[in-house]
């Protein structure tokens, strides 16, 4: 198969990949009885059709994922039943009056698109409401008489209070589950960082490819540590007091940050060592090291959500232990001089000498974070007094009005998508109404669902569901042509809704064609449709996603071109603090930066790169006439991150140096790296003048002059015979590193300063 042809299957194949993960049973296992209930009991009473509206109820409320504590899930669950059966209500209200109704569609779609300015809790209760809303327009609002609607409403909220029921009924049995979920996927995202470090030292000439999934390994790691925090926030840090077993997982999810360190520091050793010869030596007992690694993270991952899972660490010795005997062979090999090393490849040899370190420094972090799972296990329950400084709470009526006031505006992203919502829904409904389609909802909730803040979001959601739908109809086709048995295509509905729900956390592509077949079958279940409401369904999801890309591009579109400077700035300030306060921990001994403030700036850096690098996506994602040239942004942000590495190297480099250890000669360098960086942070957002990049060899000419000459005073000695540890080795291995390190950082900062340079051109 020629490359062309291969080119659209790759495409093709990447929209249906799976995420990192397994398919989730217990959402499989809850949906099953969130459906199975309410239709079994409907069934049961001789009303199956009335089922229906209990059934909307429960998986809609299904819906709301509310990360926090029990009592925050709950309000969350409860204000969702009771917001669903208010927009039943609503919408049997407004039906039937074409004005009043569409004027009501656009009230509360702009009500759901600002629900988003009170957090994630508010924004998946405002998706739901939109759906129930759309859906109980063109289903379920009648309004034949009061009773009736209240019936409806009725049964709505029994199905709401079920799934609250069986959402919430088994959290008393496991009240961390949520936190210990969130740290170990802090660990399952560690070990995919380290699987790439292992890809890294696997093919050391893939570097193009690698790069690309070993940066988004690092955001991945980035958001899950985000989100294990603000998890472990929401359980305790409201307390006076935690327990030892909040405590250990606290402590669980801090060591991860101090893990990402050690390997980015062990891929930095990689890719300046990976061209010597000797690395060929050594590669094999590295490559075991790392996958040794590997599986004890992902036995830790386990560990911590399961009690009977154990953590085995005999074959991560053995791995540690071939590593350390082959690089002493290979040391004695250099001592003995029958492996020929020059002065000038002293720095590779010492990158591939601190692998093993790193990798020894790794294992030791590992052992301890394993003893603390296996303490985890035993789910001590003592009280410990929780150092938590009280805040001062605004009122409620002020945490409500106060972000809606800043948000009413044109120049606030969720106003303008706010309004755009409401103004592409109500057309849906007006083009369903007016045209009569009986199956318009369908292009009205396509359009909601898929559309987002971003044009590159909408789009790729629009991709992502006509894709899936387009698919799956194919799909649903094919099973009601085919199989006329009613046994069988129930079990297919079941199986695939089932399935659907499973996946829907791994792939949306995938959740999408399996869902879409599913609501086929459902509908010819209970109206005898026939295979015809298949293409109906593929033509109504391909004119709301018309719809949503319509109305991302022309409704007050606010371009990711016109935001990006302000993000790119932020990130620029947020490594160059990371920088200041490793380097004053290397220039000024009496400064003594504390590990606390080193790692707070290492997590904002972290924290901005990886909302850069999915801004720099979201542009990737927009029209190229609208987009320009991207190339520069490209290089910008890939170096930012580079930028970043040898900053998180140089802070691990630091934990090994003697106390007396002090390189004076960092401190012009330092100084005028961070002159030329506000200088690159000004002239992106603030348009001042880029001044010229100054020569930065100059700056390290007297460090590298200061190394080269240990080089060769080592060579003098070993020509001598001397292999003893002298003060010359010492300081070749403190000192090599850091020249090492700021010699990529002078490259790093010339590429971000020339990528400006050719980004600001294009934009005269």
């Amino acid at each position: 198969m020629s490359s062309k042809s291969q080119r659209p299957l790759s495409w093709l194949w990447q929209q249906f990949q799976l995420k990192p993960g397994k398919p989730s049973i217990a959402a499989f296992l809850q949906t099953l009885v969130l459906v199975l209930v309410p239709i079994g009991i409907g069934v049961l009473l001789g009303h199956p059709a009335e089922a229906a509206i209990a059934v909307m109820g429960a998986w809609m409320v299904g819906l709301v994922n509310v990360e926090g504590v029990y009592r925050q899930r709950a309000t969350a669950k409860i204000a969702a039943a009771l917001a669903i059966t208010a927009m039943l209500l609503l919408a049997n209200l407004v039906h039937g009056i074409l004005w009043l109704s569409t004027l009501t569609t656009f009230g509360v779609m702009l009500i759901v698109g600002l629900a988003s300015l009170y957090g994630q809790a508010a924004a998946s209760i405002g998706l739901v409401m939109s759906i129930m809303f759309i859906v109980a327009l063109a289903k379920f609002a009648t309004f034949a008489n009061l009773s009736a609607v209240l019936e409806q409403c009725a049964l709505c909220l029994a199905g709401g209070i079920w799934a609250i029921v069986v959402s919430l009924g088994l959290w008393v049995l496991r009240p961390y589950a949520p936190v210990l979920e969130s740290v170990a996927n802090c660990y399952q995202a560690l070990n995919q960082l380290v699987i790439s470090a292992g890809e890294r030292a696997a093919n050391p000439e893939d570097l193009q490819e690698w790069t690309n999934r070993f940066l988004q390994a690092q955001d991945n790691f980035t958001q899950a540590l985000a989100g294990a925090r603000s998890v472990w926030s929401a359980v305790w840090t409201s307390q006076r007091t935690a327990n030892l077993r909040g405590n250990q997982l606290l402590v669980l999810m801090e060591d991860t940050s101090q893990i990402t360190s050690s390997i980015v520091a062990l891929v930095e050793q990689l890719s300046i060592s990976s061209n010597h010869l000797l690395f060929q030596q050594l590669q094999p007992e590295i490559q075991q090291a790392i996958e040794q690694l590997s599986c004890t993270l992902q036995q830790m991952s386990k560990a911590i959500t399961k009690a009977n899972v154990s953590v085995h660490l005999e074959a991560l010795n053995r791995a540690l232990e071939a590593l350390e005997y082959r690089w002493q062979t290979i040391r004695a090999q250099l001592h003995n001089q029958s492996v020929a090393v020059e002065p000038e490849e002293y720095t590779q040899v010492i990158s591939l000498g601190k692998i093993g370190a790193i990798v020894k420094r790794l294992t030791e972090q590992v052992y301890s974070d394993a003893k603390l799972t296996a303490s985890l296990q035993k789910g001590d329950g003592r009280s410990i007094v929780n150092p938590v400084v009280s805040q001062t709470r605004p009122s409620a009526l002020s945490s409500i009005l106060e972000p809606l006031k800043d948000n009413l505006t044109f120049d606030s992203v969720l106003y303008r998508h706010a309004l755009r919502l409401a103004i592409v829904a109500t057309i849906a409904e007006l083009i369903a109404s007016t045209l009569h389609i009986s199956t318009g909802y369908w292009i009205t909730l396509t359009a909601v669902v898929a559309l987002k803040p971003n044009y590159g979001g909408t789009s790729q959601s629009i991709l992502q569901r006509v894709l899936g739908t387009v698919l799956g109809g194919m799909i649903g086709i094919a099973i009601v042509i085919l199989i006329h048995n009613s046994w069988v295509i129930t079990g297919c509905l079941l199986l695939l809704i089932f399935t659907a729900v499973a996946v829907q956390s791994l792939s949306y592509s995938l959740f999408i064609t399996l869902l879409t077949p599913a609501i086929i079958l459902l509908l010819n279940v209970t109206s005898n449709g026939g295979w015809q409401i298949g293409v109906i369904r593929i033509v109504d999801s391909l004119a709301g996603g018309l719809l949503a890309l319509l109305g991302s591009y022309l409704l007050f579109p606010q371009w990711e071109r016109q935001q990006l400077p302000a993000q790119l700035e932020k990130t620029i300030r947020a490594n160059l603090a990371y920088f200041e306060q490793v380097m004053a921990d290397y220039i000024d001994s009496n400064q003594d930066a504390s590990a606390d403030s080193i790692a707070k700036e290492r997590r904002q850096a972290a924290l901005e790169n990886a909302n850069a690098n999915a801004a720099a996506q979201r542009l990737f994602s927009e029209p190229r006439h609208i987009q320009g040239d991207v190339e520069p942004i490209a290089t910008l942000i890939l170096y930012l991150r580079a930028f970043f590495n040898s900053i998180v190297t140089l802070a691990e480099h630091r934990r090994e140096l003697s106390g007396e250890y002090r390189c004076q000669e960092l401190k012009q360098f330092a100084n005028t790296i961070v002159g030329v960086m506000e200088n690159l942070a000004d002239a992106l957002q603030q348009q001042q003048p880029l001044r010229p990049l100054p020569d930065l060899d100059s700056y390290l000419e007297a460090i590298r002059t200061r190394v080269e000459q240990l080089h060769v005073q080592r060579a003098s000695e070993l020509a001598s015979a001397n292999r003893r540890v002298t003060p010359t080795l010492q300081a070749i291995l403190q000192g090599t590193p850091i020249f090492t390190q700021l010699d990529r950082i002078a490259s790093e900062i010339a590429s971000l300063h020339n990528a400006i340079v050719r980004w600001r051109s294009h934009l005269r």
